[in-house]
């Protein structure tokens, strides 16, 4: 075997200076509920009709005195505070019964059974990105050589609890990259609920993309929503569309949904299915290949697997591809984000477990008819955390969701120690280069 060569490996990626911290100050409106633990629920009215009867006897006039001492520092934080609260009170409607309620108090009930949630208050990581749409580009001019990216993080608040936010910014000429000043709101969509066990999300509220958070709203996600790999999926048709597949974590078991953009404010979330969905890391190729859907995945939480299917919600069929082969991957080997077609192949970046739970960056080439053949693969790691960055949230963790290809470059966005992210840019042929044949 080839000695491991660490320098030679990370001199391929040059880092850059743009970081993005975690910000307590960035909060959103979600829904709160609460019930009598189990012992205590027999004869007796629910707590969500104890709370409301509370609220209506009180006197008006304390009623709208409430609501004018809440209001304005709710408004201050919160563009569309009025409207949440009152869409709150809508959705628990009919659990409420029967009965007239003023403005007052609609507000008020809506304010009590909603909470201000700091949704990356303790992290900002697991970044990915792709092209922003076209029909998402706000008109602002471009640089020449240079292209408009949508990102994706994973914010961590109360609870150890995972939501979605997003960044937009530009890459290019060069090493050149901005990321926009997220927006100072942070708005909850619209909750469209189907007949099936998946809902539509409306984000119409948000002026800016970096406002939309995307928080658990399925039983499903009751503690979290991790990991969004996005991925610009071209069908048959030619018609493109954004699409992430993420982790639902209940506490207990963790599952894989998508998230599917019908354009930038609005979202379809929906559970997959299939005796391949059970478990973590799974990330769509940009395209079918022989008329099926194909993804990467580590169901076995060691192995990088290959699945096909037909239906793009159903996955029942996969096979190992790649098996942890050198130190920094004894533990486990998995995908980063997405694959990204080059002229050579199918580039995927790996990661890799190794002593004391590190995680490392690699990379790997996959035969672009026949992605169960891998190539081509990094014998040592590309990133790795350094000696000043073995701290975190999560210590000894370096780890992305999905690149950027533009120009026989990519743009990497890579999270340190699960608390916040940095990005990369390595020449493809450089890639290549830091290879050895599988």
């Amino acid at each position: 075997m080839r000695g491991i060569d660490f320098k030679a490996a990370a001199d391929v990626f040059t880092k850059l200076d743009v970081e993005l911290m975690p910000d307590p100050s960035r909060t959103v409106i979600r829904p709160f509920s609460f019930a009598y633990p189990a012992a205590f629920e027999a004869d007796r009215p629910s707590r969500l009709h104890v709370v409301v009867e509370r609220v209506r006897a009180l006197d008006p006039a304390m009623r709208t005195r409430m609501r004018a001492l809440l209001a304005a520092p709710m408004r201050e934080r919160h563009r569309n505070a009025d409207q949440v609260f009152l869409r709150r009170f809508a959705a628990i409607r009919d659990e409420i019964g029967t009965g007239d309620f003023d403005n007052d108090e609609q507000w008020l009930i809506g304010a009590y059974f909603s909470q201000e949630y700091a949704f990356e208050a303790a992290a900002l990581f697991n970044p990915s990105m792709v092209r922003l749409p076209d029909d998402a580009l706000d008109g602002r001019p471009t640089e020449p050589g240079a292209v408009r990216f949508l990102l994706s993080l994973r914010g961590i608040g109360e609870g150890h609890i995972s939501s979605v936010t997003f960044r937009t910014g530009e890459w290019g000429p060069g090493d050149r990259l901005v990321v926009d000043p997220p927006s100072a709101n942070g708005v909850p969509p619209q909750i469209e609920r189907t007949d099936s066990d998946w809902v539509r999300l409306l984000c119409e509220d948000s002026r800016d993309v970096s406002e939309t958070v995307i928080f658990p709203v399925l039983p499903s996600q009751h503690q979290g929503i991790e990991d969004l790999r996005m991925v610009t999926f071209t069908d048959h048709d030619d018609v493109q569309s954004v699409i992430g597949t993420y982790t639902a974590f209940d506490g207990k078991v963790a599952r894989q949904e998508m998230l599917r953009g019908i354009d930038i404010r609005t979202f379809e979330m929906r559970p997959l299915a299939g005796s391949m969905t059970g478990y973590k890391g799974m990330a769509l190729f940009p395209r079918r290949i022989d008329g099926q859907f194909v993804m990467l995945g580590r169901q076995d939480s060691e192995n990088i697997w290959l699945l096909r299917s037909d239906d793009l919600y159903t996955w029942d069929s996969g096979t190992p591809i790649m098996a942890p082969k050198y130190p920094w991957e004894f533990v486990q080997l998995g995908n980063c984000g997405s694959p990204i077609e080059i002229d050579e192949g199918w580039l995927v970046f790996t990661h890799g477990v190794g002593m004391v739970r590190g995680y490392c960056i690699g990379a790997c080439l996959l035969d672009k008819a026949d992605p169960s053949k891998v190539l081509a693969r990094t014998p040592s790691p590309l990133l790795f955390p350094s000696a000043e960055q073995r701290g975190g949230y999560v210590p000894n963790v370096t780890y992305s969701c999905g690149g950027l290809l533009h120009d026989r470059r990519i743009l990497l966005p890579y999270a340190i120690g699960d608390e916040y992210s940095a990005f990369a840019v390595a020449a493809v042929d450089d890639l290549l280069a830091a290879m050895v044949p599988a």
